[in-house]
């Protein structure tokens, strides 16, 4: 049993992880048309309990989960604990008595409570007491009514704000400069601003390698050369090889030994990897566990089209799909200095053909913008339940990934 949703991070001010947003429904086939929103958190409820738990898709982290009236006094949120929700209240819910009641029966059993896609109205006040975040969409709600709403918590030091649907860096840093405390949108997915810059050396020889490793047939003798100039990323390789998933029999004496026993398949997700996330240690962690995961969905992806893609191909180039954000810089200027091969340059920078199509759905489940996701899918003749599948085992694998590198 997987879960059917799309996981959206939410960025505390220093842009580490703060939550997650889950924008579930019960099946792929439920989001095209929209579920009832009453039977989609039921059935979210449902699957967490008795099935996979929502730590297991979170890392552990809180998750934003809409509820409605009914589901709210149906008493789901009591079926998660207080450390892996945050009730999130739907703006469609008119702030009257029952709401009020139910809001503090659940500040006082200790659980988070949200309002969601927050307008200003006086009788909100009554709320604010149990309410610890609002969530404020910054493309709809202009600076007076965000001063009128900072002024209107003034008493309440608890209510943090959270900027959400935060699409570009100038709307970030607005929302960073009015006091906000978190950020939930695609704004660390775009490039903050266009500049050119010079890759260092250790970088030059990660570029290097993605080049060599590109290439249909490795040259082995060339990709132990750039290892050996560089010590630090010999020293990480050997000690990736020295895994006890790799079943190794006995001691590596030797650079060339260990790319042997990597092979030539993990090797490519090696170097894409170590290129991804050394590549610019200042941008945020989770940017780079989406470019993880976006890679190994391709690879999964890549055996299951009409016309199967070269699986080592298919996981560089979705890594490298968000290469703009991580170097902060333009995706043209980034791919010219990069050696590497022309079909991967032609899907990232032209954005045609089957592993463009990829690309895109990833894009599309990561926005949970269901209806387009239906309409790829069914243009690149998937099966709908395995794509859902294959996400969900991507960001599982992202996940354990990010724990190890950071262990």
């Amino acid at each position: 049993m997987y879960f059917y949703a799309a996981r959206q991070p939410i960025l505390d001010r220093d842009k580490n992880l703060f939550a997650y947003e889950l924008l579930f429904r019960d099946s792929i086939d439920n989001v095209f048309p929209d579920i009832d929103g009453d039977e989609a958190t039921s059935k979210m409820v449902e699957a967490s309990k008795f099935n996979m738990g929502i730590s297991d898709f979170t890392g552990n982290k809180p998750a934003f989960i809409n509820f409605t009236l009914e589901t709210l006094e149906q008493g789901y949120p009591q079926m998660l604990t207080t450390d892996e929700v945050i009730v999130e209240i739907l703006e469609n819910i008119k702030p009257g008595k029952k709401l009020l009641s139910l809001s503090k029966e659940l500040h006082e059993k200790g659980y988070t409570l949200s309002l969601d896609d927050y307008h200003h109205q006086k009788v909100w006040l009554h709320f604010y007491p149990f309410i610890k975040i609002i969530k404020i969409n910054v493309q709809r709600v202009d600076i007076d009514e965000i001063n009128t709403v900072k002024e209107a918590i003034a008493e309440f030091p608890h209510i943090k704000l959270l900027a959400e649907k935060v699409e570009t860096h100038a709307q970030y840093q607005q929302a960073f400069d009015l006091g906000f405390e978190y950020f939930q949108g695609f704004f660390f997915s775009k490039p903050e601003m266009v500049k050119s810059k010079n890759l260092s050396p250790s970088q030059m020889a990660m570029a290097e390698l993605l080049y060599e490793t590109s290439k249909p047939e490795l040259d082995l003798s060339a990709i132990t050369a750039v290892f050996e100039r560089d010590v630090s990323l010999s020293y990480k390789l050997l000690r990736y090889a020295n895994s006890p998933i790799f079943r190794r029999r006995n001691e590596i004496a030797t650079i060339k030994q260990a790319l042997v026993i990597l092979g030539s398949a993990e090797l490519k997700r090696f170097i894409g990897l170590m290129f991804a996330t050394n590549v610019n240690p200042d941008k945020p962690t989770e940017l780079i566990k989406v470019a993880m995961a976006r890679a190994k969905f391709c690879e999964l992806v890549a055996n299951e089209v009409k016309s199967p893609i070269d699986v080592s191909v298919a996981f560089l180039t979705g890594l490298l799909s968000m290469i703009d954000a991580i170097l902060d810089e333009d995706i043209e200027s980034i791919l010219a200095k990069l050696p590497l091969a022309q079909e991967i340059k032609d899907t990232l920078l032209i954005k045609k053909g089957v592993m463009a199509a990829i690309i895109k759905l990833l894009e599309l489940i990561e926005h949970a913008d269901w209806d387009k996701t239906s309409f790829v899918i069914d243009k690149l003749a998937l099966n709908k339940e395995l794509v859902l599948q294959r996400y969900n085992e991507a960001l599982a694998w992202a996940d354990e990934q990010h724990k190890l590198a950071n262990g």
